[in-house]
């Protein structure tokens, strides 16, 4: 099932997408939250988007709107850093023994054709195409055993890099670097986890003005997404509607010679297989 959150006339809600046209959930099923978070909070919460899903369909119940990012306000915005084999190959430095774990706040977080801003203070804006997990169930110190099943579904994510802040400044700024506003785009879709039958074996690429900058699969991920969600729940109490940004294959700008940065006017497109298509523009603060 792929869900979507939508602006529409009347505020925001949640459809599933079916086809090329969306149900709208929250008309079919009062009872649901408006927001997907607020769904996935629910212990019968997909049970009861996916009925609302197949009765709206059956019964007309569609909507327009624009497509916005589909976790509204995470909680956590937890990210992964250097997990991919073939990006360590290309900063030449070893794989990580353990997952290399930072954050952005959720300020950062966009949606699909919105705008990332480049602040003034940052002249080297890079991309990252990655794979993102979205937390269905509450749980800390989760076994490995059973991380799957605290994953509500997928989303395509793009964790722009300010390098300049990231690796430059003293003490390497890393939260600062990875956070600025507009830094986290996401969507358009959150792609049920029971659609996904093997998250490790997704094609994922970027293209950069039409041209493609990263093309991996996430075969090449060092820590998995059940890896991921034990490892982390080790410290911090996962919630329903936090994000895991599992780390982003080779390509990226900074590696490149000459390097590649953004800057205004450039489009970028994220692409994992079976997620859609997250497009957005860049423009100067």
């Amino acid at each position: 099932m792929k869900l979507a959150t939508l602006e529409t006339s009347a505020g925001l809600t949640v459809a599933a997408v079916i086809g090329d046209k969306f149900v709208d959930l929250c008309a079919v099923d009062s009872s649901l939250p408006r927001c997907l978070k607020g769904i996935l909070a629910l212990s019968d919460g997909l049970a009861k988007a996916a009925a609302a899903a197949k009765a709206g369909d059956q019964a007309g119940k569609f909507v327009t709107g624009r497509l916005r990012a589909p976790i509204q306000k995470p909680d956590k915005v937890i990210c992964i850093g250097l997990n991919y084999r073939d990006h360590a190959k290309e900063s030449g430095m070893e794989p990580p023994p353990e997952p290399v774990v930072f954050s952005k706040f959720s300020s950062a977080v966009v949606g699909p054709e919105d705008v990332v801003r480049l602040p003034k203070v940052a002249t080297q804006v890079d991309y990252e195409a990655e794979l993102v997990v979205i937390i269905g169930k509450r749980g800390k110190n989760i076994p490995r055993s059973t991380a799957m099943s605290h994953v509500a579904g997928y989303m395509n994510g793009n964790d722009v890099s300010a390098r300049d802040w990231q690796i430059n400044k003293p003490g390497k700024q890393w939260l600062l670097g990875k956070t600025p506003d507009t830094f986290a785009p996401t969507g358009p879709y959150l792609v049920t986890a029971d659609d996904v039958s093997n998250p490790g074996a997704l094609a994922i690429a970027l293209r950069l003005n039409g041209e493609t900058m990263q093309n991996s699969s996430t075969k090449e991920l060092i820590f998995g997404v059940d890896e991921l969600v034990a490892y982390v729940s080790q410290i911090v109490t996962l919630e329903p509607g936090d994000l895991i940004f599992t780390g982003t294959p080779p390509g990226v700008g900074m590696a490149r010679k000459p390097p590649v940065f953004l800057k205004p006017g450039d489009v970028t497109e994220v692409e994992v297989a079976g997620l859609g298509v997250l497009r957005n523009s860049i423009q100067a603060e």
